[in-house]
């Protein structure tokens, strides 16, 4: 089995939807870690506030499948791919890390996850995985949050 490190995030109906989605996490994985559920202000474009969590399940999919079946559950939220890179999301789930892999494609699958740069990705991971180690880069997930530029700067938590 391997253990991979979800960011998860929704901006329209966010409390249903983001709900539903780690409910079918847990109904297709098992028990699953989860983070806290922050408010974050959208990136990349003027939109509602985002709640976004992370979460660590083991599986024994391996990356590409399990990014499959990470787009069918988006889609079957109403995921819409046809817009803009950064846009309103229904749901969002993508993988950051995988076990210590490096993957750099194909298509969006890129691991470990660029996005982990982002405070929204960042923060609720390192509260739940605080000693794994970024590959190429060294860090663990806390090392890389405490050196954050947000990482004073208060998030809201959000019971969904």
């Amino acid at each position: 089995m391997s253990k991979a490190y979800l960011s998860l995030g929704s901006n329209l109906d966010p409390e249903a939807n983001l709900r539903s989605g780690i409910d079918a996490l847990r109904a297709h994985f098992g028990e699953i870690v989860l983070s806290p559920v922050y408010r974050t202000a959208a990136v990349g474009f003027r939109g509602d506030d985002f709640l976004n969590a992370a979460a660590v399940i083991e599986t024994g999919l391996d990356p590409y499948a399990l990014n499959a079946w990470l787009h069918a559950l988006e889609d079957a939220h109403g995921r819409d791919r046809r817009g803009p890179r950064f846009g309103n999301r229904t749901l969002d789930i993508d993988i950051v890390l995988f076990d210590n892999r490096v993957l750099d494609g194909p298509g969006n699958l890129h691991i470990p996850r660029p996005e982990l740069k982002h405070a929204f990705v960042l923060r609720p991971l390192a509260e739940i995985a605080p000693d794994v180690v970024v590959p190429d880069d060294g860090r663990t997930l806390s090392q890389m949050w405490v050196g954050h530029v947000d990482y004073d700067l208060p998030m809201e938590v959000v019971a969904i």
